[in-house]
């Protein structure tokens, strides 16, 4: 399974190489701020496309599930189309199909073409990480990988909040349109600034994509549709699940017996980078899952509107983009595992602060807790993408990146579900353990209203349960916290496994093909 890369005297030397990164990084950009952009414009699009509460989450759901499918045959995919060109129709089919999603006109239509975007958009962050590392020389990789990621942990962060403006000012289709320049300003650099590199016949392990496919599809819809059916409670979940479980299986067997197989299972035997996928899983998974929680929590209790919430989101990004700038300007000087372990207590500490939360807070530690967690986030990921790809063959890197950005995807689709899922369980315990100390005289006020009779007594009983439900929602928050943050300190033991990659002399490189 041979990759097309540049040799090294080539990529010392590469012309454009501020031009390929500004491209790569727009293109980047692009893709993971539409995974969260069209959020918070989904009320909007309700009325327009004729769709109730339920269905118009597939507009949603279809991205999700289409980029997750199409993501693992980016390799593949590079070999034969050649990377460039894969690149290039990438970015073109992206902006055709956000365009298609803002002419919308219909729920059939924009799932369609909201699918559509997925695919194409799943080639674009995969690619863009291994056109990086091809572009620079081994010890500049840290600085690249620092640019890039700080693109990647921010976007998220950001698609609410232009979402929300965007919707608020212009028109929801508004937040489609806007794919537009930038994809024509990505597309324009990379036809200039990339080089070609020769293609390389590989089969195509059409059994396994089709086993993997089933897989994620099951568990993307098991995942999605399990807070709308209350989970294990409904037969097409139970259907999801199995099938989910039974592709995984066979998909085990298959990579570990047949020749042709979608992905190469010599680059699992790298330490290094076998720990940096389960560090990007539970990094997914706690970054999408604070991104979800948070701003329901901040407009539901705190009565913030869509702009305000998404602003008090925007320290985050901040966060991650300074740790990103530091990590990357000192990149080869730390070891990597230092600053991994600073970023993931950083994180810990930030959701400490989190569990702290009250109800009669202002904006400062949501601030102060949403930066620490930001740059906690660019401290951990920023390494993490240097260390993991340090020691790997270059011929790998491609389908490296498509399974490390899979699994990045997966965690955050796991932490939702799974946060989501705890969030409405410990609201109902709660409310349960709540209610049970409530009498007239623990309510003040309860019982003169009482007194009046009639309405009186239905208004207070009204007054008593909305308090409740609003402190019980707040302990659910709390307690989804908590969660996060023993998850996250249960990640840092994995650094034991990692190794620092050993000091390369610069233009020490690997060859073309290997």
């Amino acid at each position: 399974m041979a990759t097309a890369a540049l040799p090294a005297a080539a990529r010392a030397s590469v012309p454009h190489r501020g031009l390929i990164t500004a491209s790569v990084i727009l293109a980047t950009v692009l893709q993971v701020l539409d995974t969260t952009i069209a959020n918070v414009a989904l009320p909007h699009m309700q009325a327009a496309l004729g769709a109730n509460r339920e269905t118009i989450t597939w507009v949603l759901t279809s991205y999700i599930v289409a980029a997750a499918i199409a993501t693992p045959i980016t390799g593949w995919l590079s070999d034969r189309v050649g990377q460039k060109r894969l690149f290039l129709i990438a970015i073109v089919g992206f902006v055709v199909a956000s365009m298609a999603c803002g002419a919308a006109t219909s729920l059939p239509m924009m799932v369609a073409v909201r699918a559509i975007q997925g695919i194409f958009g799943a080639f674009l962050v995969p690619l863009s990480q291994t056109i990086l590392l091809d572009a620079y020389p081994r010890e500049k990789h840290g600085q690249a990988m620092a640019l890039w990621g700080a693109a990647v942990m921010a976007s998220p962060v950001l698609g609410p909040v232009l979402g929300g403006w965007l919707t608020d000012n212009f028109s929801w289709r508004w937040v489609f349109y806007v794919n537009l320049p930038v994809g024509v300003a990505a597309l324009a650099g990379a036809w200039i600034s990339l080089p070609k590199l020769a293609t390389v016949r590989r089969r195509f392990d059409l059994f396994g994509f089709a086993l993997l496919g089933l897989a994620l599809a099951g568990l993307q819809l098991m995942l999605d549709r399990g807070p709308h059916l209350d989970w294990f409670e409904s037969p097409e979940i139970l259907v999801e699940t199995g099938v989910a479980i039974a592709a995984l299986w066979i998909l085990a067997v298959h990579l570990a017996t047949s020749r042709n197989r979608i992905f190469d299972p010599a680059m699992l035997a790298d330490r290094n980078y076998l720990a940096a996928l389960a560090f990007a899983f539970i990094a997914g998974l706690v970054m999408t899952a604070g991104a979800a929680l948070l701003p329901p929590m901040l407009q539901q209790l705190y009565g913030y509107p869509t702009i305000e919430a998404g602003m008090l989101m925007a320290p985050r990004g901040a966060g991650t983009v300074v740790a990103f700038v530091i990590t990357g300007r000192f990149s080869g000087k730390i070891d990597p595992r230092f600053v991994i372990l600073t970023g993931f207590c950083l994180i810990a500490l930030s959701l400490y602060q989190m569990t702290g939360f009250s109800l009669e807070m202002g904006q400062r530690l949501i601030t102060i807790s949403g930066f620490i967690q930001g740059a906690g986030m660019g401290f951990a990921m920023g390494p993490l993408l240097t260390l993991g790809f340090a020691t790997l063959s270059p011929r790998f890197r491609t389908d490296a990146s498509s399974l490390f950005s899979l699994l990045r995807g997966l965690g955050g689709s796991i932490g939702v579900a799974i946060v989501t899922a705890v969030l409405a369980h410990n609201v109902q315990v709660s409310h349960s353990d709540l209610a049970t100390h409530i009498t007239a005289q623990a309510v003040p006020g309860a019982g003169l209203l009482a007194a009046g009779g009639g309405g009186s007594v239905g208004m207070a009983a009204a007054m008593v349960d909305g308090e409740i439900n609003r402190q019980a929602l707040m302990i659910a928050y709390l307690d989804d916290y908590h969660m996060m943050m023993l998850l996250t300190l249960c990640a840092v033991p994995l650094l034991l496994f990692v190794r620092r990659p050993p000091k390369q002399a610069p233009g020490a490189g690997h060859a073309v093909m290997e």
